[in-house]
């Protein structure tokens, strides 16, 4: 009984142990020397409360401009602002590998070329997935991504005809989500046709019969939305995400819903193509994903290949689709720059090709000039300090801490980027190599986007055929549009906070 009475007593000197334990490892730990604010000291709650109001980005910044090129976020997290942590972090067989929070980001935790944090398995299985997506084998599917952006722009005509403007970023997300469906599954999503209306494949995941209603999102395109903003819901909360489905929280439930929505999605894609290829076996049609089906030269299993079509699904939309609205939103809104590159793509001769507008002067400036501005992942990149540590802007930073180096704050240096909020091509014209050297709207090193040519090819081929159609495309504010809807909303991938962006194409 009397070992019973101490019992308290014991408890509280163990918990009085572990709290000494706890200060001292925080007040001692070399990140304790980094800059910061003294909250970041203890705990990740502040940045967690800018995480999920989708400002995450815009606070790091801001403690860049109080405390300097290198600044603690978290208790473990320390972001960098700098050329030489760049070019050491993201370079080819880098030390710093993606760290853990990658596998969170996905539901289930999936590993795929996107979320693993394993070198070898990247390196393998970007090995199959990297050469159909090449600059140079993407010219074989020029003619299908040049139709499909030709579609585009006919809807946003059609559009302003019965409405007086277009929502652009509706219809760049459309033609972004069935380019890489057809690309990757030799099937169109038919998002442009059906227009606001879901394809077959999602319209078999609805009860609902499927009516085309107008100004009506269909679930696939809310689904893609959803995907961006319950990022930070997968996140923060990694295990409550997994249980969703049996506790009472519509958050978590609606977060498990979109991920088994977007499986769906992904493995329907793959039966269709699977049977495209028993159809014609001799001469099926070349997807990129066409490889992958191959076990006998090291395809991958239908489960393997269905995590990867479920990240292509949403990395090959949104981001170009972002990209691209912001780019057309920025020239609509200064008609100096908007008739500068008019006079450039109406100078070209019909029919466009891709390498006819590679090399436009004007066309790559305005391009560089929106992936700085409004580069689609603004995030910074999380990666963990190797063994050994490492030293940036004097300071030891230990082994297993993450350290990031986000774009919005490299993009943002007003020691290499003068005046860098505004939306300035000729900046581009006689780029400095610090310029080049900070600017990573892909990412870099052996991680860099596998869709980056893909990405590119789409925004050429966008700007070209929309300013071409459209040379006094100007912003619009029907329907209450402004520029709050176009404020830059960040969770992990960016999109305006309005989700639309309408332009007045007359």
């Amino acid at each position: 009984m009397e070992s019973v009475s101490h019992l308290p007593a014991i408890l509280a000197s163990i918990l009085g142990v572990l709290c000494l334990h706890f200060v001292y490892n925080r007040l001692s730990s070399p990140l304790a020397r980094i800059p910061g604010p003294a909250i970041s000291k203890w705990t990740d709650l502040v940045y967690i409360h800018y995480w999920f109001a989708g400002k995450a980005p815009n606070y790091v910044h801001k403690l860049h401009e109080i405390y300097g090129p290198i600044v603690r976020t978290g208790p473990n997290r320390v972001d960098i602002c700098s050329v030489d942590a760049v070019k050491e972090i993201h370079k080819t067989n880098s030390r710093f590998l993606k760290s853990p929070w990658y596998r969170t980001l996905v539901p289930n935790n999936i590993e795929t070329v996107f979320s693993t944090t394993d070198p070898y398995f990247h390196s393998a299985r970007r090995r199959l997935l990297a050469s159909p997506i090449s600059d140079t084998s993407l010219h074989q599917h020029e003619e299908l991504i040049t139709g499909r952006v030709k579609m585009t722009i006919g809807k946003m005509a059609e559009e302003t005809q019965t409405s007086g403007a277009t929502d652009i970023f509706k219809w760049w997300l459309f033609m972004a989500t069935d380019i890489i469906g057809e690309l990757s599954f030799g099937e169109s999503f038919r998002m442009l046709e059906a227009g606001e209306a879901s394809n077959t494949c999602i319209q078999k995941c609805q009860t609902s019969k499927s009516v085309l209603i107008p100004k009506q999102k269909s679930q696939y395109t809310l689904d893609l939305e959803g995907v961006s903003a319950f990022q930070p819901i997968r996140t923060t909360f990694p295990n409550l995400v997994l249980f969703g489905k049996y506790l009472p929280l519509p958050v978590l439930k609606r977060t498990v819903a979109i991920g088994k929505r977007m499986r769906i999605y992904a493995t329907q894609s793959i039966e269709r193509y699977k049977k495209i290829l028993t159809e014609n076996p001799s001469n099926p049609k070349k997807t990129l994903f066409t490889k992958l089906f191959d076990t006998e030269k090291g395809g991958l299993t239908d489960d393997e290949i269905q995590k990867e079509a479920q990240g292509y699904i949403v990395a090959g939309s949104d981001t170009t689709a972002v990209t691209l609205t912001y780019l057309t939103y920025a020239v609509c809104g200064n008609r100096r720059i908007r008739d500068k590159l008019v006079a450039e793509v109406s100078a070209l001769s019909e029919p466009i090709h891709d390498n006819d507008i590679r090399n436009l002067p004007y066309l790559n400036m305005v391009t560089s000039e929106a992936l700085r501005i409004h580069t689609a992942v603004p995030f910074g990149l999380p990666r963990s300090v190797p063994s050994e540590g490492a030293s940036f802007n004097g300071y030891f930073l230990p082994s297993g801490a993450t350290v990031s180096t986000q774009s919005y704050s490299l993009h943002r240096d007003p020691t290499i980027f003068p005046d860098p909020y505004t939306f300035n091509p000729e900046r581009w014209e006689n780029p400095t190599k610090e310029m080049k050297d900070i600017s990573i709207p892909f990412g870099g090193g052996s991680r860099i986007c596998i869709g980056m040519h893909l990405a590119r090819m789409e925004l050429r081929l966008g700007s070209v055929l929309f300013f071409r159609e459209f040379p006094n495309a100007q912003r619009s504010d029907k329907e209450g549009m402004s520029a709050k809807d176009m404020e830059m909303q960040s969770f992990f991938l960016m999109a305006p906070k309005g989700h639309r962006c309408l332009i007045e194409t007359k």
